[in-house]
């Protein structure tokens, strides 16, 4: 019973560090078929569910939906001005991360770092 609360604790502790750390700004940056793509990212974690927004820029935002945290993975899909929805998937590693967007088929590596 130790060894189970033990476990029970640590695995407790590597979600909330996850998420705490992913609460804040960030930079994205893609390089897509289409050209380059910067946004000003906002991540809020509660738990397992991620949520936030993407800033674009001249009034244009797109929010996060479907957002899951697993780890130090997350998941989201973003509804590209009704046109497109991509699926992104990503890695926390310190203050950065790193993923994947997928869309209409293709697939793209995408990036973000921590605001400063």
């Amino acid at each position: 019973m130790r060894y189970l609360l033990t476990a029970f604790l640590v695995a407790a502790s590597v979600v909330t560090s996850a998420q705490s750390s992913l609460d804040g700004k960030w930079a994205f940056e893609m390089s897509s078929p289409m050209g380059s793509v910067t946004a000003q990212v906002e991540l809020k974690a509660e738990g397992t569910k991620l949520t936030g927004q993407f800033d674009m820029g001249g009034g244009r935002t797109w929010p996060i939906q479907n957002g899951t945290i697993e780890g130090d993975s997350i998941s989201f899909t973003i509804d590209r001005d009704g046109k497109m929805t991509y699926e992104m998937k990503g890695k926390l590693a310190g203050d950065k991360i790193a993923g994947v967007a997928g869309a209409m088929g293709t697939t793209v590596e995408w990036g973000m770092a921590r605001a400063k």
